[in-house]
């Protein structure tokens, strides 16, 4: 037999295990260079092929990475994960070629579960039904981007009468661009989203030659956040002060549509901003971290967490009243979160006003939720992520149990 063709091919390692040793500080490169070896030897092992995907991304490799993952998709667009002899569920997520961010990380939720989870990415639509896995629930792990409207569209359509429970209807992910977050939520009780506007690379010249103010189309003036349309993680993300400030920033950008709104100065009174992360699970809501920093751009990794005692005691404080106090203070703006947004599982980025409203930043199905972060560290973390993955657990039980 040919040994460039494999009768057992090697199981997927995945995304959440790579990430976890990245977060432990290995080194990646002997691994991936491990993983290049066995693709070039067995060239038709689609997990091998995804696995130094996952390596190549996060060495920062994207480009590379996307390239070996649409050979992988290629070859095969169905790939189990399973922690567990006797899966107490079948999860089949539905997920779209991409990055980290192109999908809900569901591995980060379900690592070490007893839930066996079958991903499978799509091209066009739903293969063929004799071609899609058996499965208990069904999940819809396709985030919003302007790539893959079509594919959520189409699917709207084919998951009509599917005939297990679906959970994360692709209708409702559609509505989570910047702009239609503001659309649904800028008139919900104790809730506080700028407007966002969606513009093309000519309004923002147009603003640096001061043809016109922001005022003209926006609900405030000067100082503006600006991104590119479809980005992520701070991708692009900057603060403009004034007209000048747009001349360097298109200097820099490259892209040809951004969103825009008016800058919050949400600072507390000692000078820090404090960022928080929800997963709002069937309508209860979970923290899943709080970063303070002195830096309105606040990134968790970044914010100075691991460096600062004071600042993770007051994170574990926010986790262990984390019912009693920020989930009571914002109690009406969540549930009117959950209600208009329609979404089994979300992710909230949001800070605290000084009037006591609930500032969203973000509302995405694609954010990471995780229990990575060194236990020596951040001993407090890890009962709160199980919990928030025993939350996750029983939303997939509860909805096996629905009548279809």
């Amino acid at each position: 037999m040919n040994a460039r063709h494999l009768t057992h091919p090697a199981p997927l390692i995945g995304q959440a295990a790579f990430t976890r040793m990245v977060m432990a500080g290995i080194d990646l490169a002997p691994i991936g260079q491990q993983l290049l070896k066995r693709a070039e030897e067995h060239p038709s092992d689609a997990n091998t092929m995804m696995d130094l995907s996952s390596v190549m991304l996060l060495m920062g490799k994207r480009t590379l990475s996307l390239q070996i993952q649409r050979l992988a998709i290629e070859i095969q667009q169905l790939y189990t994960l399973s922690t567990h002899e006797k899966p107490t569920l079948r999860l089949l997520a539905l997920m779209s070629p991409g990055d980290m961010m192109a999908n809900t990380p569901l591995e980060f939720l379900l690592e070490r579960s007893d839930i066996q989870l079958d991903l499978l990415f799509l091209k066009e639509g739903l293969p063929a039904s004799e071609q899609v896995p058996d499965h208990d629930v069904l999940f819809v792990g396709i985030g919003e981007s302007d790539a893959n409207l079509p594919l959520l569209h189409q699917l709207e359509e084919q998951l009509r009468d599917w005939p297990r429970p679906v959970l994360n209807l692709p209708r409702s992910i559609s509505h989570l661009s910047r702009d239609g977050v503001y659309a649904l939520l800028h008139d919900a009780p104790g809730v506080v989203i700028p407007q966002t506007l969606r513009v093309e690379r000519a309004t923002l010249e147009a603003l640096n030659i001061q043809r016109q103010s922001p005022e003209a189309w926006l609900d405030g003036g000067y100082p503006l956040i600006v991104r590119p349309v479809d980005s992520h993680a701070g991708q692009g993300l900057d603060k403009l002060d004034g007209p000048a400030d747009v001349g360097v920033y298109l200097t820099n950008a490259t892209q040809h549509e951004f969103f825009i709104s008016r800058f919050v100065d949400y600072r507390n009174a000692d000078g820090q901003f404090r960022k928080y992360r929800i997963a709002l699970i069937a309508g209860k809501p979970y923290l899943a971290h709080l970063a303070i920093s002195s830096h309105w751009m606040i990134h968790y990794l970044n914010a100075g967490m691991s460096e600062s005692a004071e600042k993770r005691a007051e994170e574990e404080f926010a986790m262990v009243h984390f019912d009693r106090e920020f989930a009571c203070r914002h109690q009406t703006a969540l549930t009117a979160i959950h209600e208009r947004m329609g979404l089994d599982y979300l992710g909230i980025d949001c800070a605290e006003t000084d009037d006591g409203k609930l500032l969203i930043f973000e509302v995405d199905t694609s954010m990471v939720v995780h229990s990575m972060d060194p236990v020596d560290i951040f001993p407090y973390k890890q009962p709160q992520m199980h919990k928030v993955f025993a939350a996750f657990r029983s939303l997939l039980l509860d909805a096996a149990k629905r009548p279809v």
